[in-house]
């Protein structure tokens, strides 16, 4: 098994549907040449059979991107297979991506069929899905909370139908890494090298992210996932936190994608831009705080040697540069580093000066601006020509 892991991107899909996310095809035109800028092995365009827009999003970015693989999303179904089929008609690499739920709890409250009629569903529409295409992947909605032997069953079915990608969803962020770590090993023994196994991880216990890299670990080649880890209800797994795993640590996670991770941060800003909220600012390698440091005793470490409190470089994922916050907890180091950077010198004494005059003005306010130091350096500038 290489170690190669294949990135598969529903930021235009999955992404899509979390609440304040929708996009038009001209945006997701805009957003999918950023994220072919970023090197995602598959683009999820959007699920054809919704409406008209996600029809036409499909059509756009088939015909925008031809060295793109494509994939448009189909229930088990008839009519979503052939609307998918149809919406794929100018891609030169496309896929349809047909899922169908397969736990107990869905097949009862949700779908009302049992578990052969399930199978016989999935096994139609791969089948159909072939007719359309040469590349079609299978998702078990509801992995996680399937039972092992029949979702083995399943998963046998429907590659000896002809999927080459079985997706293996932990559609309600139910699942832990050891136990999906569990369920993808089994599956990745039953159907051997016939198909690849993927994962995609919902963030309802903020597990999605440790979840996916268990599943690869576990003999997974393929991670759905989304910028700025958007999606459903909590989201989905963060597309940049996986890559920069990898990245970061390959003497334990030996794996490698295609991802260009230095447009990883202009990827985040354009999807900020184009729906109606970004990532919070502690959000791992995005956020607007990810590079930040206030404590004094970081800031210190930091402007010694970067290595003391920072893993990545900032300019490794398109961030410009690390931004040290000066606040009540700011040290002198980075003070005097700020006050250098405004155009002011200071000797030991007016560095004190500043450092106390600093503090009281930061204790009432939630950061202190640029002008604002500059401002109470031309105080201390001029207090301390007075004294001379």
């Amino acid at each position: 098994m290489g170690n190669r892991v294949y990135i598969f991107d529903t930021t235009l899909r999955d992404g899509e549907q979390s609440p304040g996310c929708s996009m038009t095809v001209a945006e997701k035109l805009r957003m999918g040449r950023k994220l072919a800028d970023l090197g995602v092995d598959i683009m999820e365009g959007g699920f054809p059979i919704a409406s008209e827009g996600d029809f036409e999003a499909v059509r756009a970015l088939s015909q925008e991107f031809p060295a793109m693989r494509i994939a448009a999303l189909a229930r088990s179904n008839k009519m979503d297979v052939e609307r998918a089929g149809r919406s794929l008609e100018l891609a030169k690499h496309p896929r349809i991506h047909t899922f169908i739920a397969t736990s107990d709890i869905h097949l009862q409250y949700k779908l009302k069929k049992t578990r052969d009629q399930v199978i016989e569903d999935a096994v139609r529409a791969v089948e159909l899905a072939r007719t359309y295409v040469d590349d079609v992947e299978f998702s078990a909605e509801d992995a996680t909370r399937t039972d092992l032997d029949y979702l083995e069953q399943v998963s046998r079915a429907v590659v000896a139908a002809g999927a080459s990608t079985v997706n293996l969803p932990d559609t309600v962020g139910f699942s832990v890494p050891q136990e999906y770590a569990e369920i993808i090993g089994r599956i990745v023994g039953a159907i051997g090298d016939k198909a690849i196994v993927s994962v995609h991880c919902h963030d309802d216990l903020g597990l999605a992210v440790a979840n996916s890299i268990a599943a690869v670990q576990a003999g997974a080649r393929q991670i759905e996932c989304t910028m700025n880890g958007i999606g459903e209800r909590a989201g989905n797994a963060a597309l940049e936190e996986i890559v920069m795993a990898f990245k970061t640590r390959p003497d334990r996670l030996p794996f490698t994608t295609g991802i260009n991770a230095e447009h990883l941060y202009p990827a985040s800003q354009l999807l900020t831009s184009i729906i109606s909220f970004g990532p919070q600012p502690n959000k791992a390698i995005v956020g607007e705080n990810a590079f930040a440091h206030e404590a004094g005793i970081h800031q210190d470490g930091y402007l010694k040697n970067p290595s003391t409190y920072e893993i990545i470089n900032p300019r490794s994922v398109g961030v410009p540069e690390t931004r040290l916050v000066l606040g009540k907890h700011s040290g002198r180091h980075a003070l005097k580093q700020r006050a250098e950077a405004l155009g002011f010198t200071l000797d030991k004494d007016q560095l004190d000066v500043f450092y106390t005059r600093f503090t009281e003005i930061a204790d009432r306010k939630k950061g202190v601006r640029n002008d604002e130091i500059a401002t109470l350096l031309r105080e201390i500038g001029a207090l301390a020509a007075t004294a001379s």
